[in-house]
């Protein structure tokens, strides 16, 4: 019985491969290999598929990075607007005080000026309400208030220039914050997009792939 059995692992006289199984043998190594095969194109369909929802989410991170950043801009370029904005308003404001401080000392001038003239006139014995005297203080009057309308107009366009000013600049860092979110907005739709379509190219790749791992067993399984 151990000869027998001898004889049909080793072939005849001890030499040879056993009479049948070397066809099934090959077939079988044939079909692990071809299996290693599709194991390995699964596994790299796989891995494609992970690098373009890595790559997607790299863009979406970004995008929402670059419009989070752009907004926190323009909050701050608002506020820092609003604070010059109101220092423009107080400089005004503090300008116009001082040309009216300034309308009112002239008149605390002309009103000394023309008691001067007055006691001059009486002192001297002259009628200080006619004649010279009085040609004198209604000149120093008209000359006063020209200077002092002169420092009421400069007030008043000191207080409407700041205002403008202010307002322009307001307005201007609107229309610019505007633009920059608008500008990362746009970008931020371009890094979706771009995401999204690294993902789908992943997917064609990995079916692509997968596909073909397939094709290759099937073939060596016919061929078997």
């Amino acid at each position: 019985m151990a000869e027998i059995v001898r004889e049909e692992l080793l072939g005849q006289a001890g030499g040879g491969a056993p009479a049948t199984g070397g066809i099934s043998g090959g077939v079988s190594g044939g079909m692990i290999v071809a299996g290693a095969g599709l194991i390995s194109s699964y596994a790299a369909s796989q891995a494609q598929l992970a690098a373009g929802i890595q790559q997607q989410t790299g863009y979406l991170l970004q995008a929402r990075d670059n419009l989070a950043v752009a907004e926190i801009r323009a909050e701050m370029s608002d506020q820092y607007a609003q604070i010059q904005a109101g220092r423009m308003l107080k400089k005004a404001q503090v300008e116009a005080q001082n040309y009216q401080i300034a309308g009112n000392q002239l008149l605390k001038n002309l009103r000394a000026t023309n008691a001067t003239a007055r006691a001059r006139a009486a002192a001297s014995g002259v009628a200080f309400g006619e004649g010279s005297a009085a040609a004198i203080q209604r000149e120093n009057v008209q000359a006063t208030m020209f200077d002092v309308g002169i420092a009421d107009l400069n007030a008043l366009t000191a207080r409407v220039l700041g205002f403008e000013d202010a307002s322009a600049m307001i307005q201007s860092t609107d229309y610019q914050n505007f633009l920059n979110v608008f500008a990362a907005q746009r970008q931020a739709g371009q890094f979706t997009q771009a995401g999204k379509a690294a993902r789908q190219q992943a997917g064609l790749l990995a079916g692509a792939t997968l596909t073909r791992g397939a094709i290759e067993f099937a073939q060596t399984g016919y061929r078997s």
